[in-house]
């Protein structure tokens, strides 16, 4: 963890957040094994400090985008654990009234525009969103999350000539968690290249981070954020990462015998959680005790855990509206 300026206030905020995406996350995994979440789940459980650090940096009023492991940025970006769950369940009360699922989260009273399970789209509506703060000169910024396999899709360079291109407020986020399903980023990519190295190539300012460092990610993203605001221009911004869990579902890969990766890999991952590092600068700035981690702990469980019994009781949509707002 990097030594850092940030106020106290903002640390305990940031450290309560990525207790509340963790254990959502951690529990709506748990529920999904119950096959009673008819909807496919791409959960990012160890990948929290990304969101939680770049969606501190924005304001309420920027917009951010999302690909198919999408819950943390709805989270992090103000969304409610009640209305994801419900959202999971196929509850009228989901956050897309049920007809979304996992990969198709929105709520707009919070800048979270939407999530796609299609590589390269949030890239695309995130470029199209900056075009528009720009003709109405907003000073805003449009937020676009997406894994490194994106850097791979024509999609991506499209976005980033047409960005630099029209000079557009737009902060690209990549998540580098080393994996493209279940292919490592080692037989996808040239040897001695890197995803920023060609973001550059654009005329693109880029900044590279540890992503599983929450105050290394708020200070960076908080640089990037000002950036792209001041001269209304295009930012890149690498957090290297991991998800501990499968791909799709709720498993880890080792419990079924994937053998893409193995435990150990996980495990020296786990040594870099991005929660526990934050335990440790909360204890190490005397910002709180043993205790009172443990106290927000148990007390952000049981919120969360409410929140989803709440879902669960909700009614399902009405057949009668099937069609309500297709055409």
């Amino acid at each position: 963890m990097t030594e850092s300026n940030i106020a106290p206030k903002l640390l305990v905020q940031m450290h309560r957040e990525l207790l509340r995406v963790r254990h959502a996350e951690l529990a709506l995994a748990e529920r999904y094994k119950q096959q009673e979440m008819r909807t496919p789940t791409h959960f990012g459980v160890g990948q929290e400090a990304v969101a939680v650090g770049v969606c501190a940096a924005l304001r309420k009023d920027d917009v951010a985008y999302s690909h198919h492991r999408s819950h943390n940025h709805f989270l992090a970006k103000g969304g409610s654990v009640y209305r994801l769950a419900a959202e999971l369940f196929g509850r009228e009360t989901g956050c897309s009234r049920g007809r979304g699922g996992s990969v198709h989260l929105t709520d707009l009273s919070v800048g979270f525009v939407a999530s796609s399970a299609i590589l390269g789209e949030a890239l695309a509506a995130a470029t199209g969103s900056a075009l528009s703060f720009k003709m109405d000169k907003a000073n805003r910024v449009s937020t676009a999350f997406f894994g490194d396999a994106v850097a791979e899709e024509g999609a991506f360079y499209e976005c980033l000539g047409y960005a630099a291109l029209m000079k557009l407020p737009v902060l690209y986020v990549c998540e580098n968690n080393g994996y493209a399903t279940e292919s490592p980023l080692a037989i996808r990519q040239p040897e001695g290249v890197s995803i920023t190295g060609r973001v550059k190539s654009f005329g693109i300012e880029t900044f590279y981070v540890d992503g599983n460092d929450v105050c290394a990610v708020y200070e960076t993203a908080a640089k990037a954020v000002a950036f792209a605001r001041e001269h209304m221009l295009p930012v890149f911004l690498e957090c290297t990462t991991y998800r501990w869990l499968e791909h799709v579902g709720p498993h880890f890969d080792h419990d079924l015998g994937r053998t893409y990766r193995d435990e150990a890999e996980l495990q020296d991952w786990q040594q870099k959680c991005p929660v526990r590092r934050s335990e440790t600068v909360l204890l190490a700035t005397g910002l709180a005790t043993e205790a009172e981690l443990e106290g927000w702990e148990a007390a952000i469980k049981a919120e969360i855990e409410a929140d989803i019994e709440r879902a669960y009781a909700d009614p399902w949509p009405d057949p009668s509206q099937l069609f309500d707002n297709a055409s």
